[in-house]
């Protein structure tokens, strides 16, 4: 009994000390200590997507991931931030992906790809510079509109995923 009370004491008195390090999220981003805001500006769409909202829709992603998901808060400008995640959407494609037999697209796909960058406000050199692309299918025979609408909404949130993923990986 004393040996179980023990080692009890002793898993408590190190998750004491690993908590002290970092803060840690419900989504399991261990989050460094100073770290509490982010700012994320618009990504501007160079693509000739010709989806006017592309940028919001992607900014929208963004935040969900970072800071509904995490519990760091946004900032409204990059001097009030910790973190800066900044970029372009670069292109922008939707292609027939799979063909039938009389040469009708089955399957299109849409593929996004965004340049960001990723730093902290203390540091002059950003912890990542890197292109992300996100790609999803639809059947543009059932409701092309809508179809390719929500194939571009699952790829952004692919990359808002990967950007989250590489952020908090050198958290």
């Amino acid at each position: 009994m004393d040996w179980n009370k023990n080692l009890l004491l002793i898993i408590i008195a190190f998750g004491l000390t690993l908590g002290s390090c970092v803060r840690y999220s419900f989504t399991g981003a261990s989050i460094p200590e100073g770290v509490e805001t982010i700012y994320i500006p618009f990504f501007p769409d160079q693509s000739n997507s010709g989806l006017g909202d592309l940028s919001n829709r992607l900014n929208e992603v963004l935040i969900n991931r970072f800071v509904n998901q995490s519990k760091i808060s946004l900032a409204n400008n990059d001097s009030d931030a910790d973190a800066i995640l900044d970029g372009v959407i670069t292109s922008y494609t939707n292609r027939p992906f799979t063909i039938s037999g009389n040469e009708q697209a089955t399957q299109n796909e849409v593929s996004i790809t965004v340049r960001a960058t990723y730093s902290y406000a203390d540091k002059e050199k950003p912890e990542w510079s890197k292109s992300f692309n996100g790609k999803f299918t639809y059947d543009p025979t059932q409701d092309p509109i809508n179809g390719e609408n929500q194939a571009a909404n699952r790829a952004l949130e692919q990359i808002a995923n990967n950007m989250f993923n590489d952020a908090v990986s050198n958290w």
